[in-house]
């Protein structure tokens, strides 16, 4: 009796925050759409605060940053609606056109084939994409060849045969790249620069060397973290130390 009770209040629960988060999204287009900007982004974050996230979500708060020429915010809103929905046009295009209000313009190292390959091949799909494409390959797989055992009529017979081992490579195949794709999310850990202008240190405090400064906007990976600083590598592969409150790191959901 008492589990069942649980349940039902647990329920009550999600349904009610789901409502109270549809109507605030709603309150935030309507701000939106009359240019009240700073209005929509707080419903925004309300609906963040309630454990909300999607592409879409962070996608209109980038749009609302962008419109009041919040360039940091906006490239890091950009940059979480990214991470949950990989390659999106509308989003990639969006945030080219931040990106291009940035003051750094920093050269990426040149890339190997290998790493073009995954970036066009590997990298169209986020892990967990790959890994559903996986589970429904296995569903056509089962299927392809319980047809093979049922059907009677060869030509039949051979193309469920066929269909079945197709399935079952596309599978391994689809699940090596969600294994590469998990391990590459793994190994970076990006972040946005919030400071209009900010020094890079060669050591974790303000009396080294200061090697070069980075602006509102621009994307570093955080290599490691000591005490209130972080070790940052930029695209053209230069290294260096910032203070901890200089960034925000966007795998924090």
């Amino acid at each position: 009796m008492m589990k069942n009770i649980l349940v039902i209040l647990v329920l009550f629960f999600i349904t009610g925050v789901s409502a109270q988060n549809e109507v605030l999204f709603t309150r935030a287009t309507e701000s939106y759409n009359a240019g009240e900007f700073e209005k929509a982004i707080e419903y925004y974050k309300k609906i963040v605060d309630n454990g909300k996230h999607s592409a879409e979500l962070y996608f209109n708060m980038a749009n609302a940053y962008y419109k009041r020429d919040e360039i940091g915010p906006s490239i890091y809103y950009y940059e979480k609606a990214l991470l949950l929905k990989p390659n999106d046009p509308e989003i990639l295009n969006n945030l080219g056109y931040a990106q291009n209000m940035r003051l750094d313009a920093i050269d990426k190292m040149p890339e190997s084939a290998m790493i073009r390959f995954y970036s066009t091949i590997i990298g169209k799909f986020s892990f967990d994409q790959w890994a559903y494409f996986s589970i429904g390959m296995i569903v056509l797989f089962v299927l392809a060849y319980l047809a093979y055992y049922l059907l009677r009529i060869a030509i039949q017979k051979r193309i469920s045969f066929i269909i079945s081992i197709l399935a079952l490579l596309l599978c391994v195949t689809s699940l090596s790249f969600a294994y590469l794709q998990y391990d590459a999310y793994n190994a970076n850990n990006p972040a946005i620069i919030f400071e209009r202008e900010v020094a890079i240190t060669s050591e974790p405090n303000n009396r080294s060397e200061r090697i070069f400064t980075l602006h509102e906007g621009t994307k570093v990976n955080v290599l490691e973290e000591l005490n209130d600083w972080m070790k940052i590598k930029i695209a053209d592969g230069q290294t260096g130390w910032i203070p901890s409150e200089s960034l925000k790191l966007l795998k924090v959901f």
